[in-house]
């Protein structure tokens, strides 16, 4: 089974300039291209944008909610951990380890402590 790592970054917020790009709508999509082809040339697949609700602090003791447009990137992970698949996500056909016995438990035979206020040592002066 192949295993993704995640990275979550917030979307452009504004267009850069560029000769090409004259509208709004091309800036942005300049800039969006941007971010998109660095992550990709670092081996992040583009997943999906999401809008999120984000809580932020309005005056001393309030808050407000945001909403945040963030891009979803993800990739292979490559290397042993890949190959390991976590208990979770182990198939109902691959067999389980059968459970511990444990043996009796044995109790040391001497004395039991005392039971009662505590003693001090010490001797008053």
């Amino acid at each position: 089974m192949q295993r993704f790592e995640y990275k979550v970054i917030p979307a452009p917020k504004r267009g850069e300039k560029t000769r090409s790009a004259k509208t709004t709508e091309d800036r942005f999509a300049h800039a969006l291209t941007q971010v998109m082809n660095s992550l990709g040339a670092e081996g992040w697949e583009y997943v999906r944008a999401d809008t999120l609700p984000c809580e932020e602090r309005a005056g001393l003791t309030g808050t407000k909610t945001t909403y945040q447009n963030m891009l979803v990137f993800r990739r292979a992970v490559i290397g042993a951990e890949a190959a390991q698949p976590t208990p979770a996500l182990r198939s109902a056909a691959e067999p389980e380890a059968p459970p511990l016995k444990l043996g009796a438990a044995t109790v040391p035979l001497g004395a039991a402590p005392a039971v009662g206020p505590a003693k001090s040592d010490i001797a008053a002066e």
